[in-house]
């Protein structure tokens, strides 16, 4: 459809909105979608056209909705309103996958907390340290970030993972953080880190169910 012709007089089941509406939200594509959330477009572009550009621009649905408000500022004809828009659909994404989690309970294997954590940390620009608690049963008490870094560290301290895990009545530990790079291979500080956490949870009768890795797409597990 050209861009000079306004949504507005496409025909109905060709319009984001109403071809939502009708058919369910996955007869829509991502373009169509982006510009339901964005409402309009910019001068010589309908809010498809625009969406489009935009998911070129950043990769995709996943690197548009990870782009931070730094860089959105950075893109001509996003001013403050569809940033906070684009901002606000992360952050339901993001709150959905955690309640996710947390309604499953019982955390029988990494797989059932990857999903969650890859969306929510594998874009992060800086590194960042994430602690699950768990009970003897497995189940869920917490899901917290503990640290966060430069670019590739982020400083972690066992005495205050244990002051927390008292806190809590934890009995089991899943540590999580992320590689800005998407390298996941652990580095020396990674395991330096891995092997001081596991000391302080030992002495303190606390099991580590494991350290992962995370990147945008996939994990490792340093255990």
């Amino acid at each position: 459809m050209a861009n000079n012709v306004s949504i507005s007089k496409w025909p109905e089941l060709e319009r984001p909105r109403e071809r939502l509406l009708a058919l369910g939200q996955a007869a829509v594509s991502d373009a169509g979608l982006v510009a339901i959330l964005l409402r309009t477009g910019v001068k010589g572009q309908d809010a498809v056209a625009f969406a489009r550009d935009l998911l070129t621009r950043f990769g995709g649905v996943r690197g548009l909705l990870h782009a931070g408000k730094e860089e959105l500022g950075k893109v001509k004809g996003i001013g403050p309103a569809k940033r906070a828009q684009l901002l606000a659909a992360l952050e339901l994404m993001q709150r959905c996958l955690r309640e996710e989690i947390i309604q499953k309970r019982v955390i029988s294997s990494p797989a059932d907390v990857t999903e969650y954590l890859c969306a929510t940390m594998g874009h992060l620009k800086t590194e960042e340290f994430r602690v699950i608690f768990l009970n003897r049963k497995n189940e869920i008490l917490a899901l917290e970030s503990i640290a966060k870094g430069t670019v590739d560290q982020a400083a972690v301290y066992p005495r205050e993972v244990i002051k927390r895990v008292l806190e809590l009545g934890a009995s089991g530990l899943i540590f999580v953080h992320n590689h800005p790079s998407g390298n996941l291979d652990p580095s020396q500080d990674d395991l330096k880190t891995v092997r001081s956490l596991d000391a302080a949870c030992l002495a303190v009768g606390i099991s580590v169910l494991d350290h992962l890795v995370v990147s945008n797409k996939s994990y490792k597990s340093i255990k």
